[in-house]
């Protein structure tokens, strides 16, 4: 199977990345020099929507986590909406899961960040 996605910038800094079909050995390259493209502009949050993703592999995983890392490094976060089951067992089984970034929907995601800002502007 194949692998699409949609990069949008949803506010300046956060990018959300719309995911269809397979992440995994054949596919996770690309969905990888993404996510590199946008670490060089020093995101805050860089949001993997999964809501289409129907499989992972280890290496799909392994993009993620490069991901994760990447972000920490410019004090930036990774979060994750919308995760078909088979998707969130895969990393409650590596427990790579933080329960704080992943949401079930783009409206709760909005409610959080909306928060966020709130904090941030008194």
């Amino acid at each position: 199977m194949s692998l699409t996605f949609e990069t949008r910038e949803e506010l300046t800094g956060i990018f959300i990345i719309k995911l269809n079909g397979s992440l995994d050995t054949n596919t996770a390259g690309s969905l990888e020099t993404e996510t590199n493209r946008l670490l060089g502009t020093t995101p805050t949050t860089i949001i993997f929507d999964f809501e289409n993703l129907d499989y992972i592999s280890s290496a799909g995983v392994r993009v993620v986590l490069k991901t994760k890392k990447g972000l920490k490094e410019v004090s930036g976060n990774l979060m994750m909406m919308n995760l078909q089951p088979q998707i969130k067992k895969v990393f409650e089984i590596i427990n790579a899961l933080p329960s704080q970034q992943v949401f079930s929907s783009i409206s709760e995601l909005d409610r959080y960040l909306d928060k966020m800002q709130r904090k941030i502007t008194g």
